[in-house]
């Protein structure tokens, strides 16, 4: 019988692999255009990977995780609103991704051989430790916020220069703090190494575009149609 971390771990690579393929897929279109695309496949991927990490949160009891996963989750939801996805999905899969984490976080509270409320509250973290997980989580979840706000101003789905910016200095500091953490965090390992090769380059791609239009004060990446 599997231990919970191993199912912590089988469910936090998954969801990894499933957030570098997000990336990758970006990343590929990206290089093709000469320029930084969106695709609407991106945030769906992104919206199954974040459930993924809720319960891997759950499963590690590392608060930190749990929180940012959450925030995020909404913000998923409401890119694929502004793109005028979220209708053309099925009825079921929408009314899954908002009954679902609301029936885990429950579970969550109520507690389980697995996972518990008290458990985490009882993580033994330490401090320091704890702290800067929490600033490089803030500051990667700073760049949904970001870019859920400069969205909302522009009335379409983008990824602007200072989204990768953070996302960078954030994904280097979740590093950081995986390494540091004990056990060490292998699944936050595995995801923030490649997200960083692939942060900056979308930043040297979006400068290249930035000088190539002068007069324009931000850059705006039009999402490209789903696959």
């Amino acid at each position: 019988m599997l231990s919970t971390e191993q199912i912590a771990l089988g469910i936090g690579l998954t969801s990894q692999l499933l957030f570098s393929s997000r990336i990758v897929l970006q990343w590929v279109q990206s290089e093709r255009a000469k320029r930084v695309l969106v695709p609407t496949l991106f945030w769906q991927i992104s919206l199954v990977s974040s459930f993924l990490m809720i319960l891997y949160g759950m499963l590690r009891h590392d608060p930190v995780i749990l929180a940012a996963q959450l925030i995020s989750y909404g913000i998923y939801i409401r890119n694929l609103q502004l793109l005028g996805e979220w209708r053309k999905l099925s009825g079921i899969f929408r009314a899954s991704a908002y009954v679902f984490p609301l029936a885990m976080l429950a579970w969550f509270v109520v507690g389980n051989q697995h996972f518990s409320l008290r458990g985490m509250l009882s993580h033994g973290i330490p401090a320091g430790v704890l702290a800067l997980g929490t600033i490089g989580q803030t500051i990667f979840l700073l760049r949904f916020v970001y870019q859920w706000l400069y969205s909302e101003r522009k009335g379409e789905s983008v990824l602007p220069l200072g989204f990768w910016v953070v996302s960078f200095v954030g994904s280097v500091l979740i590093l950081t703090y995986a390494v540091l953490r004990r056990p060490v965090d292998v699944v936050l390992i595995v995801g923030n190494v490649f997200g960083t090769v692939v942060y900056a380059r979308n930043i040297v791609l979006l400068r290249r575009e930035l000088r190539a239009k002068p007069s324009s004060a931000m850059p705006i990446a039009e999402p490209a149609a789903a696959d």
